[in-house]
Parts: C-alpha cells; structure tokens; sequence
C-alpha cells in the first residue's frame, strides 16, 4: 500500500533521535563529572600552592625588632645570616681606601631586613646597576648590583662605617628605607634586599674585629667589631 511504514518510521526516528539526546546528556553528563573533579582536583592543589606561598611570603619577609646590645663603639651585624668572609680590601667611594671588610651571606631562609650597625647620619647612599650572580659568591659585590650605604658614628665622628646591600641569583631588588642625610639608631631598620643575598661591612683600619668566620649573626644584635 502506498506509504505504508512511513508512520511508523516516522515514529522511529523519534525515538532514534530521543535514544541519541538522552545518550549525548548521559555523556555530557559523566564529562561533567570527570571535567568538574579533574577542575575541582586543579583547584586543591592550586589553593595549597597558594597557601604554601603565603606562609613562606609571611616568614620570608618577617621583621623582629632588634635588642640591641649596650656599650660605646660596638658595630653590630646589619644583617642576618653567616660571616664568610673578613679580609682587608680597598673601598675607594666611601671609606676612601684601605679598610677591613667582614662579608655576611643571607640564604632564603634568613631575615631579610637590614639594621643599622651603629647610630649615626647617613651620609652616602649609591646605587650600583650590574650582574646577578650567585651570592654564594664572596666575590659577587664586584659585580652584581648593588647599593652602598656610608654612616658616620655619632661618638667616632672621624670614623666611616660602610654597608653595602648586593643583590644575589634570586634577589632582584634592594628596597633602602633610610635616605641621605638622616639620622639613623644602631638596630633602627635600614633597609630590604629581597630572596637571598649578602651584606658587606666596611670597617676603618685598626677596629678590634669579634667576628670569627662560620659565626651565626643577628641584624642588629650581634656584635661584629669595636671601634676605639
């Protein structure tokens, strides 16, 4: 008979096209699913990255207030860290020449903020551009950038204290918060150098060193010289 089926094929296709949508949300479903843990899985580990980054940001930049140790002509540490090095070298911008220099090496885990190693006016501030090698390195202040701080002791006016902050492999910024011309207490915070570095302390000829190289230092703490 003419069109015969055609109804019921008709009828067919309906219900083909209707398996076919239920079939394509079951599959967007368990997609969902799986998309929406794999995301939601991301999502953990992301948020833990995070607070493991916060928690080391907050104990990284960390900034206990120094107790300084009383008595006249001591030069306390301006860093924490490690002294690695104590020779005699030349300085020529702010010492002028020949003076003893004691090296402090700042590893990631050390605080970063720096102290002022004696109460005085701070009379010279340069900024040095250069190279960022390994502060590992004692030798790296000759080459990786750099910021040089020069004080003038209340109580040894004739004397020159000098700090230079270096920037290390991944230290890529020296924040100094004292500016030139003001007047600065020994421990009083000096400045920031940001994720590993050192501090090198420039001393006049003849100052009585306490240092010993190995020595665990404290910013505004420990005692590295005395000036007489």
């Amino acid at each position: 008979m003419k069109h015969a089926g055609k109804a019921r094929n008709a009828a067919f296709r309906l219900i083909l096209l209707a398996m076919i949508a239920v079939l394509a949300l079951v599959l967007a479903g368990f997609l969902g699913t799986v998309i929406g843990a794999s995301i939601l899985a991301l999502t953990s580990v992301l948020v833990g990255l995070w607070l493991l980054f916060v928690v080391f940001t907050l104990y990284f930049f960390r900034d206990p207030s120094a107790r300084v140790p009383a008595g006249k002509g001591l030069v306390v540490s301006p860093a924490h860290g490690t002294v690695d090095l104590i020779d005699e070298t030349t300085e020529a911008e702010f010492m002028g020449g020949p003076c003893q220099r004691i090296s402090i090496f700042l590893s990631v885990f050390d605080v970063h903020v720096q102290k002022a190693p004696i109460s005085g006016n701070l009379v010279f501030h340069k900024h040095q551009d250069g190279q960022y090698l390994s502060a590992t390195r004692s030798d790296c202040g000759s080459f990786n950038e750099n910021v040089l701080l020069g004080i003038v002791p209340n109580d040894f006016p004739e004397r020159k204290i000098g700090v230079r902050l270096i920037a290390g492999l991944i230290a890529r910024r020296i924040i100094v918060w004292a500016t030139t011309g003001e007047s600065v207490t020994q421990g009083e915070r000096l400045s920031l150098i940001q994720f590993g570095s050192r501090a090198d302390v420039y001393l006049p000829p003849g100052t009585k060193v306490q240092a010993k190289l190995g020595d665990k230092v404290i910013g505004g703490e420990t005692v590295l010289a005395t000036l007489e």
